[in-house]
This record gives C-alpha cells, structure tokens and sequence, in this order.
C-alpha cells in the first residue's frame, strides 16, 4: 500500500490521512507510520473507540497488512470506511494514542466508552 501523498497538491494539502483522506492541517493533527502512512486525530478516535473500548473490528484482514506498521497481524483492526483495502491494527493504534497524548497541541484525548 502506498501511503496517501497528492502528488498534484502542494503544502498541507500533499499530506493525506490514510484512513479519510482529508489533509493535513492545524485542526487534522495526524501521526506518521512507516513509509510515510498517517492516519489522523479524527480518524484514531472512530478507530480507536471500535476496537479498543468496543472490542469490534474483524482479527485478520487477507487482502492487506496495517497501513502504520505493513504487518499482517491476527489482532482486532479497524478497516477504513473509504478503502477496504487500508486497515490498521490495534498494536498501531496504541502506538498512535500515545504519539498524540504525548502532544498536548493536538487536544486529542483517549476514547473510554
């Protein structure tokens, strides 16, 4: 999977969440996985609320790996309501709380139920 840059667009608007697709800017804080993959604060909260307070989301995922951490885990994720094919994992979704709970600036706060 390749990570969501547009090419076509310039400044904010060249970083895309992987997940929605919306661009990066001041009120879309977004954290970074490997090989440029991000995913946003928006999207972490919907994703995070599923599968770690609900403990929804499927455990295997054939098509794709996480789009963070490019693993194949038989672990509960989150697939992207736009891309089917673009999920990430719940190891990476911690990882994530912990990237943007360490930012007091991105105003994020940890779902709980």
């Amino acid at each position: 999977m390749d990570a969501m840059h547009d090419t076509d667009a310039a400044g904010n608007e060249y970083f895309k969440c992987d997940f929605c697709r919306e661009a990066w800017s001041e009120s879309r804080p977004m954290v970074e996985g490997h090989k440029g993959s991000l995913i946003c604060a928006s999207c972490l909260t919907v994703a995070y609320t599923e599968v770690v307070v609900n403990g929804d989301g499927p455990t295997r995922h054939e098509a794709a790996g996480c789009a963070l951490c490019l693993l194949h885990k038989d672990a509960r994720h989150w697939i992207s309501p736009m891309d089917a094919g673009v999920v990430v994992c719940r190891e990476c979704l911690d990882g994530a709380a912990r990237m943007f709970e360490r930012d007091p600036e991105s105003g994020w706060r940890r779902p709980t139920g």
